[in-house]
């Protein structure tokens, strides 16, 4: 009896470790898990604008929000010398400047990553201009690129000439985003769609071409001009319009090339833009060069002939000259048509001006938001100053800008009032500025974001104490254990209860 008594208590004690074990075991393997964020995910992207090229560095969890990525930028590098479509006639130079950003890039990214780094390559108005005047040189420049990062560690996703209506959305994106009109986070840190929040308009203002982007009043109405977007699972309708040659840049040459086209003497040329006191010496194709000024070109034009334009400081005309760059007649006084036979919905809400705005108002020793009237009088008290007396008003003194800021300032004064029809009362809605927090106001973010709808969002890693093998291999070893004792226990019941009945069996049959 001793004997069928020791393995019934050892497979009983077997039989409870076992069941013990693999509670204990399965607990732990749930418990003890370690989510792990598959970490962070980058992406460049390479604003080729008409004036020069700048390099962006963002990144963003890989475990995503609503398809689209929060984005952050965290490295910003201007590339040295001009923009890329005045690498027409010789593209290969090109890979030179760009070295000295794309070796800052590889240091801020971590080497493992670079081989999954997405580049991408937008080329705004001045590749626009280029491929209309000389598509030949214009691939040379693109095809440059692309044979510049085939070379390059990163995953090179090509180099494309954006559209105007693409910049001036994505520039719409950026500065809402940056805004927070998207996404933002709640009391439990998760990132939401913030409750009745209503969009920024954009205003972007390049060198070669200047872009408006919002939300009208009705969208309904205005379906033909608007572009719907969708971001973080919500479609938005934005109304966009991109001019080309009302650049910063383009703009002023057209202004030149007017003001050549009036003086009688066209060796030397007065311009009321230009401080009082300033000389220089221009080539006629610094300023009839460009596309936008092609026919305005005099039947006697010599590329590489000197022109001399004095500066006379005076605001009056030279508001004057800058409104004969607008076609306000186009137009026929249709209210929703301000200028050049364009279709625009009446401005709502508040805007943000970026760019070439900013610069320009920074200049004025404005900022923010203030009043039309603070514009007006900033600009005719910078318009009046001489050429010497700049020099002491401006924080930061480059001659190329420093002389055409009374210019710019009148040319957004058009624009804004006379173009888009802003006034006293909405002009104060606009916001002037250049970044939010560490990261540009400019097309390349929104960019960004619209792409990264399309990356696909990593799953979270998990991380267990056990490999998943052994847990397995343990589970079915202690199971079978458990399984055998409980065999073991069933057959010892059945044994003893089969020796206590047959001696009673027994018993009945004996004859007395």
């Amino acid at each position: 009896r001793m004997l069928t008594r020791t393995p019934s208590v050892v497979a009983q004690v077997f039989l409870l470790l076992s069941i013990v074990l693999v509670i204990a075991i399965a607990v732990i393997q749930i418990n003890q898990q370690q989510v792990l964020s598959p970490g962070l995910k980058y992406g460049i992207v390479l604003d080729a604008g008409s004036s020069r090229t700048t390099v962006y560095v963002y990144e963003w969890p890989a475990e995503k929000e609503n398809n689209t990525g929060v984005v952050s930028q965290t490295f910003k590098c201007n590339v040295k010398g001009p923009g890329i479509s005045s690498y027409g006639s010789s593209p290969g130079a090109l890979a030179k400047p760009l070295d000295d950003c794309l070796n800052k890039v590889k240091e801020r990214i971590p080497v493992h990553l670079h081989k999954n780094t997405s580049v991408y390559l937008g080329a705004t108005a001045g590749m626009r201009l280029l491929r209309l005047q000389n598509e030949s040189a214009a691939n040379e420049v693109l095809a440059s690129i692309q044979s510049y990062f085939r070379a390059q560690p990163f995953e090179f996703r090509g180099a494309q000439i954006i559209t105007g209506p693409e910049e001036g959305v994505y520039g719409w994106i950026t500065a809402n985003y940056l805004m927070g009109n998207f996404l933002e986070r709640n009391l439990w840190r998760t990132w939401v769609h913030p409750y009745r929040k209503e969009t920024m308009g954009a205003l972007d203002l390049g060198g070669a071409s200047t872009q408006i982007s919002f939300i009208p009043e009705d969208p309904e109405e205005h379906l033909n001009s608007t572009l719907q977007v969708k971001l973080y699972g919500y479609n938005y309708n934005v109304y966009t319009h991109s001019y080309q040659c009302y650049g910063r840049d383009e703009a002023e040459k057209r202004l030149l090339a007017l003001l050549h086209q009036k003086s009688k003497a066209s060796a030397n040329v007065d311009n009321p833009c230009y401080p009082q006191n300033y000389n220089t010496a221009l080539m006629m194709k610094d300023f009839f060069g460009s596309l936008c000024t092609q026919s305005l070109r005099p039947a006697n034009y010599y590329p590489n002939q000197l022109v001399n334009f004095h500066g006379t400081g005076d605001p009056g005309l030279c508001q004057e000259m800058v409104s004969l760059l607008f076609n306000l007649t186009a137009c026929r006084d249709r209210e929703d048509c301000p200028f050049n036979g364009i279709h625009q919905p009446k401005v709502k809400g508040n805007f943000v001006a970026f760019s070439g705005f900013y610069y320009t108002i920074n200049a004025l020793n404005l900022s923010g938001q203030f009043s039309l009237d603070d514009f007006n009088s900033s600009m005719w008290f910078f318009c009046s100053q001489s050429w010497a007396q700049l020099q002491f008003m401006l924080p930061k003194f480059e001659e190329k800008y420093a002389r055409s800021y009374c210019f710019s300032a009148n040319f957004i004064y058009y624009l804004l009032v006379h173009g888009y029809n802003f006034n006293a009362e909405t002009w104060p809605q606009i916001h002037f500025q250049k970044e939010v927090g560490n990261s540009s106001i400019a097309w390349s973010l929104g960019y960004m974001l619209s792409l990264t709808n399309m990356i696909p969002a990593e799953g979270k890693l998990i991380q267990l104490p056990l490999k998943p093998s052994l847990f397995a291999g343990l589970l079915i070893f202690l199971t079978a254990t458990a399984l055998l004792c409980l065999l073991f226990l069933v057959y010892l019941c059945v044994v003893s209860h089969h020796r206590k009945d047959v001696p009673r069996v027994e018993h009945v049959f004996i004859p007395e």
